[in-house]
């Protein structure tokens, strides 16, 4: 532990002053208000132990990152059968692409692009009686702390240019591949994508997946195994959009990243990290977030190959 807080510190300080070439996502009204220069590391262990480095307590829009957090509870309602309604392969596409969609008739290519995440919406839409309610429960559970909420600003600016989202939720339910009405999914799936916590509650939410699916806190089973492996495998391939394979390449570990500027990435049976820069390349994901945890695996020699 000691080890690597030194390396971590190291690593922070050495990105602090980084030439961050990338760009905040402004399509989101709402984000292109986020300070650029926030940068923030969290590292929870399988010890209980936490680092928090920088603006790790800083409150920041999840994103696409919550997309796995939904993926599990449709999961563990649906089991297998989940897989009929939405694939696991990577798509090679933008994270907001139409045109696979059309062409695999109304079946996106996994659930952690937005067309895949609106699918596993609908289908926990379908499942809870009160779905908003007890996605926020969940995550609260996981990470032990009431305090988190949506950030309804962020949901009000995403949901009034979320135009190619409802394209692609109006072309599956042209193929019969969303059984709700779409207008009540397109505010629970832009509720989820407006989810605000920070690097420290998110390492923590998330670290399950380096523990088998077992919150070590709680001893509580979040996902079997099996599933715990599955979820593991989509991250690492299908995590970062059409940038996917560079992460695995660069980095070498499962992860998903937001465009509100957070990487998370999962060491199995060790740790989970999460860094927050808000300034993004041009496929989307935090252009110092990826330097700074390809700097660090190589310097812990960490990677599940």
């Amino acid at each position: 532990m000691e080890n690597i807080h030194s390396v971590l510190n190291g690593i922070y300080n050495k990105f602090a002053d980084f030439e961050d070439k990338g760009q905040k996502a402004t399509y989101i009204p709402e984000l292109a208000n986020v300070d650029e220069n926030l940068f923030g590391v969290s590292l929870t262990t399988l010890n209980h132990g936490q680092i928090n480095i920088g603006d790790a307590h800083q409150q920041f829009s999840v994103q696409s990152i919550s997309k796995v957090l939904l993926l599990i509870m449709a999961y563990n309602v649906e089991g297998e059968k989940l897989w009929k309604r939405v694939d696991v392969e990577p798509s090679g596409a933008a994270f907001n692409s139409m045109i696979l969609l059309e062409l695999e008739k109304g079946i996106p290519r996994n659930p952690l692009i937005n067309a895949g995440a609106i699918v596993i919406a609908d289908i926990v839409f379908t499942h809870f009686k009160n779905p908003e309610d007890d996605f926020i429960k969940f995550v609260r559970r996981l990470t032990k702390d009431d305090s988190i909420d949506y950030d309804i600003k962020v949901f009000e600016s995403e949901k009034s240019v979320g135009y190619r989202n409802y394209a692609l939720i109006n072309m599956m339910k042209s193929f019969g591949n969303i059984t709700n009405t779409m207008d009540e999914v397109m505010d629970f799936y832009f509720k989820i994508c407006s989810l605000s916590m920070n690097c420290a509650q998110l390492s923590k939410a998330f670290f399950f997946f380096a523990n088998d699916g077992i919150d070590p806190f709680s001893k509580e089973v979040i996902l079997t195994p099996g599933r715990n492996r599955r979820i593991n495998a989509i991250m690492l391939l299908c995590g970062f959009y059409d940038e996917a394979g560079e992460f695995a390449y660069r980095v070498g570990l499962p992860g998903k990243s937001g465009v509100g500027g957070g990487i998370l990435a999962i060491l199995p049976n060790k740790y989970a990290v999460v860094v927050f820069s808000p300034k993004l390349n041009e496929k989307g994901n935090s252009y110092r977030g990826m330097a700074f945890l390809e700097c660090l695996t190589t310097e812990l020699s960490d990677s599940v190959f």
